[in-house]
């Protein structure tokens, strides 16, 4: 059995993984950050049709130039077989 290479989406400086903790109402999500930091963050018009994201899921987030400890942007969600992969690597350090 030959393994495939894993592409996953990794963090880039500047970039955070965060729990989806509620769902705000139109495009707010209200997101524990791995900073330990609770940020409200909105998901931009290019990918709110395209993912459907709900509580408990584990996304990427981008904070603001300004007000960046309290606000940013969702980039990515991940799936549950990338999650598990992402905590094996020790890179998720949240639970």
């Amino acid at each position: 059995m030959i393994e495939e290479p894993i592409r996953i989406k990794q963090p880039k400086p500047g970039e955070i993984l965060g729990i989806v903790e509620s769902k705000l109402g139109g495009n707010k999500l209200r997101v524990r950050c791995q900073d330990e930091k609770i940020r409200l963050c909105r998901i931009p018009g290019r990918i709110r049709k395209k993912i459907w994201i709900k509580e408990g899921d584990v996304i990427l987030i981008k904070p603001w130039d300004i007000q960046g400890d309290q606000k940013a942007d969702v980039l990515y969600r991940y799936t549950y077989t990338q999650v598990s992969w992402l905590r094996k690597r020790g890179i998720l350090k949240i639970d």
